[in-house]
């Protein structure tokens, strides 16, 4: 799914739309030692409206995020269409609407048995459908359906008690601290997935989609354990990766100008790329081309593709997006400065009096330290 299909999706995950409708909702409590407690399967129609409205609000949030970082798609190896296999399980599921109690169990069962969960934690599970929109060809829709998009989303919601801390006993006239046992279900999912995806304006249900709410540590459980896809790089380690080809690549010629050049390009192509409903991604061919402007050398650039097939592996590429800096942060072991995107033009590397410097241009010689207002003349 790219960002327009997400966009769309989600902006519809309402019951004010008239082409969404989320029909069955399976709940189910789990404690740390991975017992289910509780189990429980309704129609959302009939859930009282403030109970129905936080758990439709916890499976939108599974929509919700960046394509790339809180949302990446994948594709289910070979393996998991047997029988017992995790696209065999999540299509069956589909088929029953979460109204077939034998599919659901085995949903449930392999989510369970297979997530890594330090607490306990609640599933919030949805069957729902949506009417796809036609659209002509200059992507306009009209108000009528071609077909209907069923899919379920799973919502892992983490359950603790509250620390309310101290409170004021108007009965007694005293400060005590309250004592909350109270299991609360977080609203806000920390993992989760809907399958199936939403690709070309029809269900793909060879892919699914997992969300985390942290990109830079996702639940790798989840991805390989449950999904049983194969676990791709984070956001972080996107970036990282990329560094390591840098360093790799370039060696002695990384100065402040290449770095804060590179970043600038990549920058433009996420720019040049926001209406676009694919993710640009950098392969060895477009950083080639972004380092050979910045300046470096042919000598270096001959490494580069074996480098990034090293590094990279086989993947497409790295998303441009994940590589960006939003600040340059230059440092010593005992200085630090951070430049925002606007000024790195501003700041540059001299030579004087044969000492390497850090040269800052000033447009406005007054400056602050410490808080404190002064100039520099």
């Amino acid at each position: 799914m790219n960002k327009k299909e997400v966009a769309e999706i989600k902006k519809n995950f309402t019951d004010s739309s008239g082409f969404f409708t989320l029909n069955h909702i399976v709940s189910v409590y789990v404690d740390p030692q991975k017992n289910i407690r509780c189990s429980e399967n309704k129609l959302y129609s009939l859930i009282p409206e403030d109970e129905g409205a936080v758990m439709l609000e916890s499976l939108k949030k599974v929509l919700g995020g960046s394509v790339g970082k809180n949302l990446v798609e994948y594709s289910f190896p070979n393996e998991e269409y047997q029988e017992d296999g995790a696209q065999n399980i999540f299509y069956a599921a589909v088929k029953g609407k979460l109204e077939d109690e034998a599919s659901n169990a085995k949903l449930i069962e392999r989510i369970v048995n297979n997530m890594e969960y330090e607490m306990a934690y609640t599933l919030i599970i949805g069957y729902c459908s949506y009417s796809i929109m036609v659209k002509d060809k200059n992507d306009e829709t009209y108000d009528e359906a071609a077909e209907e998009y069923n899919f379920i989303v799973t919502a892992v919601c983490p359950v603790c008690t509250g620390d309310d801390g101290l409170m004021f006993d108007s009965e007694s006239n005293t400060i005590v601290k309250k004592a909350n046992t109270d299991l609360i279900i977080s609203r806000t999912p920390t993992d989760g997935f809907f399958y199936p995806v939403f690709s070309d304006r029809s269900p793909d249900v060879n892919r699914v989609m997992y969300f985390t709410k942290t990109p830079k540590k996702p639940n790798i459980s989840v991805i390989e354990d449950v999904l049983g896809c194969n676990f791709i790089m984070t956001c972080q380690n996107e970036k990282e990766t990329f560094q390591q080809v840098l360093t790799d690549v370039v060696g002695d010629e990384l100065s402040y100008t290449v770095i804060t050049q590179v970043n600038e390009s990549l920058r433009e192509i996420v720019t040049k790329s926001k209406n676009e409903t694919e993710m640009p991604l950098i392969d060895d061919n477009k950083l080639h081309n972004i380092l050979f402007d910045a300046g470096v050398s042919s000598d270096k650039l001959d490494a580069l593709p074996a480098v990034f097939k090293e590094k990279v592996g086989e993947a497409d590429g790295l998303t441009a997006e994940n590589l960006i800096e939003n600040k340059t942060v230059l440092s010593t072991p005992e200085i630090t400065i951070n430049i925002s995107r606007d000024a790195t033009d501003k700041v540059r590397t001299s030579v004087i009096d044969g000492r390497r410097c850090l040269v800052i241009d000033l447009d406005d010689p007054s400056i602050s330290i410490n808080g404190l207002t002064t100039s520099l003349t």
